[in-house]
């Protein structure tokens, strides 16, 4: 998933690559959150006092240090303190102060560590006009001092810069801005990175309770559906038939005791995520199994296979067998149908499954529920065959009975 903002019809236009993408500019207000680099600027204000000063004894012509200068170099480090909750404020100055030094006549050295520093903090914090406005403002102030306002500042009997100076300097700018709009993008791309994979994460997890839901859904609403009919049939037959009643009591059982263990194997994976299941996952193998719990319901279920069997990859199996459990499930919940016939169809890359009935719908649901009163079953079935590319189709028939077909690709065995 990407990070990219997106502008709905009628919105404004996100900024140009030169708009500063960071928070609206409250100088007075502090953000809510932010660390105070005070080390680091100490670090630095120490740096700018003694290198100026070795710097100060190769310059003979330049005006000597005084406490002004001290407060200036100062100054600028001072400023970086608030570089991570003011970036602006602290990149113009930075800037300033620069500007008052060098038009002072004192020594050049140390004190753009400030602006550089500064500039950096800015652009990777996404105020990017604001650091080249600022830096590129001061170094239009320092040509302008070079080469036409020296004539009234110190030092005395100064001359006008080189231009190569100039484009020396210049070329320092693009060097810091250029190293500041590289870490800018890093950034920008370590955290989108970042936002993907917790995009994906999200993702996987969203299918993961899915899956689990539709597990769930499969089983109880199958066993539920038996066990509500024999339950029905025992109360039915307690009186009349008691040897009836103990076979439908008997069903119950089993159905129960089968679906709690599909049910624990299911939680197992929310225990244990990742850990391998203590029982395989049910597949088509187990169809004898599920016509039998059909049959204690009064619905006797006929399969038949077309074409050559053939083993089928576990999660087709899964899917191929979760739909014939639905299928049959809405015949038992939904139809007062007495058959049902299942057919299997191998072919050389899918999986084809027919599941009929005969119908009527039951009157007291008034049609097949899941059709459109908001149920599960159908929409788990289609969801299913959509996980491997298949689709699911379901209606009524002319013959009055009701059809489910489904149609599973089976995946490329060269991949992986």
């Amino acid at each position: 998933m990407s990070t990219e903002r997106v502008h709905p019809v009628g919105a404004a236009q996100p900024p140009g690559p030169w708009a500063d993408e960071g928070p609206p500019w409250r100088p007075w207000s502090a953000p809510p959150s932010g660390r105070w680099p005070w080390l680091s600027s100490l670090a630095l204000a120490f740096f700018q006092l003694i290198g100026t000063r070795f710097a100060s004894e190769r310059q003979p012509d330049r005006v000597d240090l005084d406490p002004l200068a001290a407060v200036l170099l100062v100054l600028g480090p001072l400023l970086l303190v608030f570089r991570h909750r003011y970036p602006r404020v602290t990149v113009f100055g930075t800037c300033v102060v620069a500007t008052v030094y060098l038009a002072a006549g004192y020594p050049y050295g140390p004190i753009f560590f400030s602006v550089a520093l500064a500039c950096f903090s800015a652009i990777t914090a996404g105020h990017r006009r604001a650091a080249w406005g600022a830096v590129g403002l001061s170094w239009l102030a320092h040509a302008l001092v070079s080469h036409w306002l020296y004539r009234w500042l110190p030092p005395d009997g100064d001359g006008a810069a080189g231009w190569w100076q100039e484009m020396g300097i210049a070329a320092w700018v693009m060097v810091i801005l250029a190293l500041s709009e590289l870490a800018r993008v890093r950034r920008e791309q370590v955290v989108r990175e970042r936002g993907e994979r917790a995009a994906a994460e999200r993702r996987r997890a969203d299918e993961e309770r899915l899956r689990i839901a539709r597990e769930l859904h499969d089983v109880l609403a199958h066993s539920i559906s038996v066990i509500n009919v024999q339950a029905g049939v025992g109360l039915a037959l307690l009186d009349q038939d008691p040897e009836q009643a103990r076979a439908a009591l008997t069903t119950i059982k089993g159905a129960s005791k089968e679906a709690l263990g599909e049910v624990r194997q299911v939680l197992e994976s929310l225990r244990a995520p990742g850990s391998a299941p203590r029982s395989p996952a049910p597949g088509l193998d187990r169809l004898r199994e599920l016509t039998a719990q059909a049959a204690t319901a009064g619905l006797r279920v006929e399969i038949h296979h077309e074409g050559q069997r053939s083993g089928l990859p576990p999660g087709v199996d899964l899917a191929a067998f979760r739909i014939v459990q639905e299928a049959l499930t809405n015949v038992i919940r939904h139809s007062e149908a007495r058959t049902a016939r299942v057919t299997l169809r191998y072919e050389q890359r899918a999986l084809h499954l027919l599941i009929d009935d005969d119908g009527p719908a039951n009157s007291t649901a008034g049609g097949r529920a899941d059709t459109g009163s908001g149920g599960n079953g159908l929409v788990g079935m289609e969801e299913r065959a959509a996980a491997f590319g298949g689709t699911v189709e379901t209606g009524p028939r002319a013959d009055g009975g009701f059809r489910v077909e489904a149609h599973i690709p089976l995946p490329n065995e060269e991949t992986p």
